[in-house]
């Protein structure tokens, strides 16, 4: 089996270190990954400047620029053949609700399904308890499925595992995903030479955090799966909208 693996972390950090080697062990892996943080950076890709790629001592290849543009590169230039699969993370941090629209961990999975692979997308939702090699564990298990029982073409796994010990889960749960509130305000300040700088306040609180949400399973320490699905379009209304359209074509 060939995989792809990509992050929004950076090559160097510790998620995708501990999960290329886990998935190593039964698959020719080819890690993919930016050459710095980019974590929000969702689905962007680089247009207007040059991609460079570089590879790393341990084999891991990097790039100056977002996880979508190392799916793209990885599958269309790095790799001879299409990956089975594609996988994201192991993220450093919960990737919940709201979380999924400017995450680029999500963004490298959906990236791989454009790209015609099935993809998973998964994050420890508190890292203070290292915890990667359980992450692990619970993603290889889910690409055995994957492999032994195949998913919708269009689908996307979006997998949240607690950052607590393997004892203290509670089992594997399938979820939608919640919503949280706003998220708190700009915070302004200083650099040190006297300009304004501005930083994003962090993501708001579960807002909803019901039985069948991602952020309910992870308060209550199961491992959240949520498929996702790219299509955006809220097809329930558009028989509302073909009625409040027509004086527009009166």
């Amino acid at each position: 089996m060939k995989i792809l693996l990509s992050n929004d972390d950076g090559y160097f950090a510790p998620g995708v270190k501990t999960l290329a080697a886990a998935l190593a062990a039964d698959a020719a892996v080819t890690v993919v990954a930016p050459d710095r943080n980019r974590s929000g950076a969702s689905s962007s890709l680089t247009l207007s400047d040059p991609l460079r790629v570089k590879k790393a001592d341990n084999g891991f290849y990097f790039v100056n620029g977002t996880p979508a543009d190392c799916v793209q590169i990885g599958i269309n230039t790095l790799m001879d053949d299409p990956p089975d699969m594609v996988v994201a993370g192991i993220n450093a941090g919960a990737n919940l609700g709201d979380d999924v629209l400017y995450s680029g961990t999500v963004a490298a999975a959906i990236e791989g399904r454009f790209l015609g692979a099935p993809a998973v997308a998964i994050s420890l939702t508190d890292t203070e308890n290292g915890c990667y090699d359980i992450a692990s564990e619970i993603c290889l298990r889910i690409i055995k499925l994957i492999m032994e029982s195949p998913l919708p073409d269009d689908s996307i796994l979006n997998v949240n595992v607690p950052g607590v010990p393997k004892a203290s889960l509670r089992g594997v749960s399938s979820t939608r995903l919640g919503c949280r509130h706003a998220p708190e305000s700009v915070r302004s300040d200083r650099d040190p030479y006297g300009n304004r700088i501005l930083w994003m306040g962090p993501a708001g609180r579960a807002k909803d955090n019901t039985t069948d949400t991602d952020f309910y399973a992870i308060e209550n320490n199961y491992v959240s799966i949520t498929p996702l699905h790219v299509d955006m379009t809220r097809h329930q209304q558009l028989p509302k909208l073909e009625e409040w359209l027509k004086p527009l074509n009166a």
